[in-house]
């Protein structure tokens, strides 16, 4: 879809850092969030017909946060298509997740002034269509980290072990890597965030996902 632009400015500006000069992809961000906001809440609200307005809520959370978008990025390798200033690209700027996630939303942006808001819900169906599919509407109001518990409880299986593989990035923008180990279960997953808590719950989400249990 992002070869098919009327426009390619568009799509130029939002894959431009604002290290890299103007025109950047910052308002392009924020035109993004709302509208990715709003094609995940439509998307959401027919999927779950009698879910209340909290568990939709906490659905969409589960889907419209930075390491979700980041992985999408980089599932669509939107990192080797930025461009950085020469400071962010020494310090690996285009696998930061904010950065990455940011990305994202501009995309979204540029697609919807472009083709309208038609393309963009093929494009947020297309990039989140898997996650879709797989979040949880009436237990979303439990971080995932609770939930994996919950369930290996029930299952008499031990629980899961939590480990810090590594912290990048500058101190005002790290990028923390986790572990969720359920050693009987043979499962290890890793997760990305900006704390140590959502990289781990991030981790715990994939764990989920591998068991069959995150929708």
């Amino acid at each position: 879809m992002l070869d098919r632009f009327n426009n390619p400015a568009l799509l130029e500006q939002a894959l431009r850092h604002r290290s890299a000069g103007k025109p950047h992809n910052e308002r392009l961000e924020f035109l993004g969030d709302a509208v990715l906001g709003l094609l995940v809440s439509e998307a959401l609200y027919a999927k779950f017909p009698t879910a209340s307005e909290g568990d939709l809520t906490q659905a969409r959370s589960l889907l419209v946060r930075e390491p979700v978008l980041a992985d999408i990025a980089r599932e669509r390798d939107l990192g080797a298509r930025l461009q950085l200033g020469p400071g962010e690209m020494k310090t690996g700027g285009h696998r930061r997740d904010s950065i990455l996630a940011d990305a994202v939303e501009a995309v979204i942006a540029a697609v919807y002034l472009d083709a309208g808001i038609d393309a963009a819900r093929r494009l947020v169906a297309e990039w989140f269509g898997p996650r879709l599919q797989l979040v949880p509407a009436r237990s979303a109001g439990k971080d995932p980290k609770t939930r994996l518990q919950e369930w290996l409880q029930s299952k008499q299986h031990p629980l899961p072990a939590y480990r810090l593989v590594q912290a990048t990035g500058s101190e005002h923008e790290r990028v923390f890597e986790a572990e969720c180990l359920i050693e009987q279960l043979a499962i290890r997953t890793q997760g990305r965030g900006s704390s140590v808590k959502a990289a781990e719950a991030e981790a715990a989400q994939q764990a989920l996902i591998l068991l069959g249990k995150a929708k």
